[in-house]
């Protein structure tokens, strides 16, 4: 199993905007290969910096869902809004 973290930065004021496009990318990743999991933060000390963690069965499924089209077209809601490119950590055990 591995975990993977994303992180990013939004726009003042855009946090309805980004809660409700987030909600449509867990269920459509609820439906990829291999992932078992995941759960939404937001930094207790910063509104506009958003963790996400998931956990997958493997690297190989990871980025099979990263590469999809099925996250470019979820994520398309989320790249107007953000101020910084995602950062994207992946942790193996």
């Amino acid at each position: 199993m591995i975990k993977v973290i994303i992180e990013r930065k939004i726009a003042q004021d855009m946090e309805s905007t980004y809660d409700a496009a987030i909600k449509d990318t867990l269920r459509a990743i609820l439906e990829a290969p291999g992932y078992i999991s995941g759960a939404n933060f937001k930094d207790a000390s910063d509104d506009n910096h958003r963790v996400i963690i998931t956990n997958w069965t493997s690297l190989t499924a990871w980025q099979k869902w990263q590469g999809s089209e099925e996250r470019r077209n979820v994520i398309a809601a989320i790249k107007p809004i953000l101020t910084t490119t995602e950062k994207i950590t992946v942790l193996t055990a």
